[in-house]
């Protein structure tokens, strides 16, 4: 086990005595966590919370009900996510290839193997390697990491990636220090993005109060001594 190894396991244990578990990712159904994924692209989990009820409450949160919709009806109908005409795209071209692939089902789609199934969602417009692995880790319980802004900044701040580390290379890293476990996978991105959220923000960090402050090598940013109140978020995704 490298150093790097052992400190991503030491961080794993604090924040999980920290933060405790997050229950990640909320959804009534594995296709409602792939819609999330696609409307949470650039926007607060609460409004796509706004945009999902839309659909339910016109029953159209389904792959057929989706596939068949008018573009414009589906856009009106997420416009809380915002980027709503390019959601709703995305969201079409998502379905044709679901029926196109799979006949629309999720339970075929979800039988492929992880790299085939990954690269065939990296081939379908608007769904990047995060989406595609929310998708893969959430939806279909599959064991890939999800990196994400949260994710890169706590690492390459504490000099555990470079800052200018690709998707696949801080990916690479959790995968070579971790178990392919989809539990573990799930609890660790989630933990990370609440110590995103909550002490390690973008602009004002707050490192004194930091759960990691004695686990991670130290900030290249210096620490920062304001003292504010933690805001608690709602357990659950963005």
């Amino acid at each position: 086990m490298t150093r790097r190894d052992d400190i991503l396991h030491t961080a794993y244990d604090a924040l999980f005595a920290a933060f405790g578990p997050q229950h990640w990712w909320p959804g009534d159904t594995p296709f409602e966590v792939v819609v999330g994924a696609i409307l949470t692209q650039n926007t607060a989990w609460s409004n796509v919370e706004r945009a999902i009820a839309n659909l339910k409450r016109e029953r159209v949160l389904s792959p057929r009900a989706l596939r068949d919709i008018h573009p414009r009806g589906l856009a009106r109908l997420i416009r809380p996510s915002g980027y709503f005409n390019i959601k709703a795209k995305r969201l079409k071209d998502f379905m044709r290839w679901l029926f196109a692939a799979h006949g629309g089902s999720l339970t075929r789609m979800f039988r492929r193997d992880l790299h085939t199934l990954r690269q065939q969602l990296l081939a379908v417009n608007g769904i990047g390697p995060e989406t595609a692995d929310s998708i893969l880790l959430y939806a279909g319980q599959k064991p890939i990491f999800v990196v994400d802004a949260y994710t890169k900044r706590i690492l390459s701040r504490h000099g555990l990636v470079a800052a200018d580390a690709s998707y696949d290379d801080v990916q690479r890293l959790f995968h070579a220090a971790l178990p392919a476990d989809v539990q573990l996978y799930n609890e660790f991105h989630a933990l990370l993005v609440r110590l995103g959220k909550d002490y390690c923000q973008k602009r004002q960090p707050r490192c004194v109060e930091c759960p990691l402050r004695a686990v991670l090598p130290p900030s290249r940013i210096g620490v920062q001594t304001s003292v504010r109140p933690v805001r608690l978020h709602s357990q659950g995704r963005r």
